[in-house]
């Protein structure tokens, strides 16, 4: 026992003083600097295709950006422990970090270089660099023109949806009279109403928000009233028996236990109005991605419309991710009882 209580400290002392470990070597974020490496040299180095009279714009910044890329993950992949924080950021993605530039390479290699694809229906990656540096300030408008119209649509329908769900759900009465209507009108695609809603809104604007309000509104309806139909009865019983009142039935034991199937019918409903969006914004909004691609489209600009397309994917992904976000914050009583 003597023996065992003086070795103690010396243990201490000893994991003290030996040298910390070093952090494993990124094999992956090597292969990526690698690749991003060639792709570097590959447009710096092989000549462009000359379009008509002129050359790509922005292919020397593209081949610098592509070699900066390589040395950040250099640094990154031999840094050890001064960069493990950042490198365990990037483990996830490591793969797509070396599909990426190879992807990237193949589509410079068919538009820029060797002219396969043909212009203008085909742009280079280069050409959107163009796009983002002189056309910023008309696209970022436009960005910020869709996102108030998505918002104000979304926003409107997800409430209307949620609280008709909710009614429909609980109410037998309602349940009679609205949830046939709702299966019969519900299916009907938003778009479709698109004459009716620009006779009868005030404006183009409010029609727009009507639509995506429209296109959110049924998913959802559908899937709040699914969620609240479906508690389980006996939750119900045991509020009852400790003297609940209707509200509390509905406010603190429907509404909470319906709040994973309310979530998809968000997701479903930020899909849906992503859709409508681009069509509502192309009859008679004057600002907006969606005008921005018919924009383009109408003066030949592709490499425009290509860079709005990207621009509108990734601020859909945004809104998905702040999405879950919300929905791991409002659910995280769930993670000890359902497999998250």
């Amino acid at each position: 026992m003597t023996t065992t209580t003086e070795s103690l400290p010396r243990r201490a002392l000893l994991a003290a003083t030996s040298p910390a470990p070093r952090a494993a070597l990124w094999r992956t974020g090597l292969l990526a600097t690698a690749v991003w490496l060639a792709l570097g040299a590959l447009v710096l180095k092989w000549p462009n295709k000359e379009v008509g009279f002129s050359d790509w714009a922005y292919t020397d910044e593209f081949g610098y950006a592509a070699l900066a890329a390589a040395a950040l993950l250099a640094v990154l992949s031999l840094g050890g422990r001064l960069t493990e924080r950042a490198t365990e950021l990037l483990r996830p993605a490591g793969q797509w970090l070396v599909v990426l530039p190879l992807l990237i390479g193949v589509w410079e290699i068919l538009t820029a270089k060797l002219g396969v694809l043909p212009t203008p229906f085909f742009a280079p990656p280069q050409s959107l660099i163009e796009v983002y540096a002189e056309d910023w300030p008309r696209l970022g408008l436009s960005t910020a023109h869709s996102l108030r119209l998505l918002a104000h649509g979304f926003a409107s329908g997800a409430v209307v949806g949620f609280l008709v769900g909710v009614w429909i759900g609980w109410s037998r009465i309602a349940g009679y009279w609205v949830h046939p209507a709702l299966r019969f009108l519900g299916p009907v695609p938003a778009s479709a109403l698109l004459p009716l809603a620009f006779f009868f809104a005030p404006s183009s604007y409010a029609a727009a928000v009507f639509l995506i309000g429209l296109a959110t509104f049924f998913p959802v309806a559908v899937l709040t009233w699914s969620g609240v139909a479906a508690v389980n009865k006996s939750y119900y019983d045991v509020a009852r028996t400790l003297g609940a009142s209707e509200s509390f039935l509905v406010l603190r034991v429907a509404i909470p236990a319906a709040l994973p199937q309310v979530f998809v019918g968000l997701f479903m409903g930020l899909g849906a109005a992503f859709s409508v969006l681009v069509t509502a914004e192309m009859m008679g909004v004057k600002a907006g991605l969606g005008w921005y691609l018919q924009w383009s489209q109408g003066w030949a600009a592709y490499s425009n419309m290509y860079a709005a397309l990207i621009v509108m994917a990734a601020l859909c992904s945004g809104l998905i991710t702040l999405l879950f976000k919300v929905r791991d914050r409002a659910l995280s009583w769930q993670k000890g009882t359902v497999k998250w």
